[in-house]
């Protein structure tokens, strides 16, 4: 091949290369406006605290691969019968082989990062998800692990490895491995001489898991319930410890479906987040078991917050896996010029998961306000946009759109809906950007309500407009008496913009029929088809007592309006859109209003006997938005101490 050839051959590999690969698309960052204050007046929870770290192994002291846990143990373990949790299928000989043992005799190893001191420290585990089973996954997490000891915890970084690799349906014995760790740590609590003796706080406990790890806390929540294994009851459990907390970290979820169901958590508070460019787990299926999570009583207080953090990805969670989302091979096929930097990424895990820890296993209240409104600690935060969902054990729905296929009933019994020169008005499932392996479905499973509007009435005057379109949330009489709302009481609910936009209203005085009455939708679209940039989304919130006194607030205020944010993950065009719907996710934002704003704006309003919460369409011409959890919470104390007040 002469030089003229070859010369034209890679011009042509390169044109073809470039007409695959799409220019970098990225929502432009309004991180500077929100995040340009810091209102929390508390020490930073991602700085290293006062105790000096120390660290050992522990595991069965015979590890064939790996030496830190076959000459480095501190304290020798028992191995673990796990054959009814794991088959290994055709591919048993080969593992068995690798590892030296098979699942009757797994091993319980850890890599431990402890504080120096008397104690007792609150313990929590942290557990991989799945990876190369020869590319060890425990170690990376030590940011967390030096951080979180530094801090007065007790971390253990939980060696799941061998049940890593190309073997399926092991999410069940992922949270089983967990609660035997915690076993492992009431013994060594209790036992003489153990480094661990009388330093471990074994009524504060909390799970921590990324990936399938991240689905498996979940279970190992739900078996620490339960007194049998729920797929073949010949295993028994005893476990009943004090697990306070579980945060997962970019999970999966349904992976494991005992009798054929999702795993439903109950009573414990929960923390997930999730990269909008996780090249793996591609949407943010944590939201669905935050849903499925419930509290079952107000007292005492438990919480679960959801964060979505735009430009973060899947492996730099963790140090060892760092931007290789699916492992070196399919990171060629990923476009990771748009992620934020793994400091970063890191340095908001630390943040999160050190403040979630510190509410949940040491009582300290005042990092509430960091999961109500990520506004307030604008000075730690990474400057990327980040999207927040709160809801407290104290929470009270009047409408979460589950119940039935009537739009106009609510929740709470008595609540009605009402829906006022609407262009869209209507119930139902939230999507995911995509499904993990073992599931069809691309649903949040989660019911909601579109809200679409026009404000500007059709025809040659195009600056005509109408009323304002508003929603109205009618409450029953004596509701707000009985659930004592006051001056402490916010109104929570979830929004979120869409891409959608309708057209003008029809002239309500033409002579048409009711369906020519009908918005126009021709107007209805996406920013994929290369629209202009769409203006702004606001609208009012407005509360009203049986004697007609009303209030109102502007949304904004309490937090950014934001269509969803533009996600490219593959690096070829081509491979994106046959692995994705759309290039955005549908992440709704919680915003938490105090009743005593709206008494700021109308001291006759009287909180006793209100009748009606409406959402009004009156700072923006056109639009539509997705709402959810509509409701009432008792306002904590701690959310006084630092609120993110103005429009953002």
């Amino acid at each position: 091949m002469n030089l003229h050839t070859t010369r034209a051959t890679l011009l042509a590999a390169t044109l073809a290369a470039t007409s695959c690969t799409p220019a970098l698309k990225l929502t432009p960052s309004d991180a500077d406006v929100v995040l340009s204050r810091q209102v929390l007046d508390a020490p930073d929870p991602g700085r290293r605290g006062s105790y000096a770290v120390k660290t050992l192994y522990y595991g069965s002291g015979t590890d064939k691969n790996r030496p830190e846990y076959r000459d480095s143990v501190a304290i020798t373990t028992e191995t673990v019968d796990a054959s009814m949790l794991v088959d290994l299928g055709q591919s048993a000989k080969s593992r068995n082989g690798y590892w030296g043992f098979t699942p009757k005799e797994m091993p319980l190893n850890a890599r431990v990062w402890y504080p120096e001191g008397e104690g007792p420290f609150p313990l929590v585990l942290v557990v991989h998800g799945n990876h190369s089973m020869e590319d060890y996954s425990d170690p990376g997490y030590d940011y967390l692990g030096e951080l979180l000891a530094s801090r007065g915890y007790i971390l253990a970084s939980i060696d799941e490895n061998f049940i890593n690799g190309g073997i399926r349906g092991e999410n069940d014995a992922r949270g089983w491995f967990l609660l035997k760790h915690v076993q492992l740590f009431q013994r060594f609590n209790r036992e003489s001489g153990n480094p661990f003796e009388g330093k471990v706080d074994m009524g504060n406990i909390a799970l921590m898991g990324h990936s399938r790890g991240g689905e498996a806390v979940a279970n190992a929540a739900a078996f620490n319930r339960l007194s049998h294994y729920p797929d073949d009851a010949s295993l028994t459990f005893d476990f009943g410890f004090d697990v306070k907390g579980i945060i997962s970290i970019a999970p999966v979820d349904g992976q494991y479906l005992p009798t054929g169901r999702k795993v439903v958590v109950e009573d414990v508070s929960y923390l997930t987040f999730h990269g909008s460019h996780d090249g793996d787990v591609t949407s943010f299926h944590g939201l669905r078991i935050y849903d499925r999570l419930k509290f079952t009583t107000p007292d005492p207080f438990r919480f679960k917050a959801a964060v979505y953090v735009y430009r973060a990805n899947h492996g730099q969670w963790n140090t060892v896996w760092q931007n290789k989302d699916n492992g070196p091979r399919s990171a060629r096929l990923l476009d990771l010029r748009g992620l934020i930097p793994q400091v970063d990424q890191r340095r908001f895990a630390e943040i999160y998961v050190s403040a979630f820890l510190d509410v949940v296993l040491k009582g300290d209240k005042r990092y509430l306000p960091i999961f109500r409104d990520h506004r307030v600690i604008g000075g730690w935060l990474p400057k990327t946009m980040y999207i927040t969902r709160f809801e407290t054990s104290a929470f009270r729905p009047l409408a979460g759109f589950e119940e039935d296929i009537d739009v106009t009933s609510g929740t709470e019994p008595g609540v009605r809906l009402q829906g006022d020169s609407l262009a869209t008005w209507k119930e139902a499932t939230l999507e995911l950007r995509s499904a993990n392996r073992n599931n069809t479905s691309a649903s949040q499973e989660n019911q909601a309500v579109w809200l679409g509007w026009n404000n500007r009435i059709s025809g040659p005057d195009t600056t005509r407009t109408g009323p304002p379109a508003r929603f109205t949330v009618h409450l029953p009489d004596g509701l707000a008496r009985a659930w004592s709302l006051d001056d402490g009481t916010t109104l929570d609910f979830m929004l979120g913009a869409t891409e959608s936009i309708p057209g003008p209203r029809v002239d309500p005085t033409s002579d048409t029929t009711t369906a020519q009455r009908r918005p126009a939708r021709g107007s209805d679209r996406r920013r994929r088809d290369g629209d202009r940039e769409k203006p702004p989304v606001d609208l009012s919130v407005q509360v009203e007592d049986a004697s007609g006194n009303v209030a109102v607030v502007d949304l904004r205020t309490y937090g950014a309006i934001r269509r969803p944010l533009e996600t490219y993950v593959m690096r070829r065009g081509d491979l994106e859109r046959q692995r994705f719907q759309d290039h955005w996710e549908q992440i709704l934002q919680t915003y938490s209003i105090p009743l005593r704003d709206f008494l700021a704006r109308n001291a006759a309003l009287d909180l006793r006997t209100l009748r009606a919460v409406r959402l009004v369409f009156d700072r923006a011409i056109a639009g539509e938005v997705v709402v959810d959890q509509i409701g009432f919470s008792s306002l904590d104390p701690a959310f006084l101490t630092a609120r993110a007040e103005g429009p953002r």
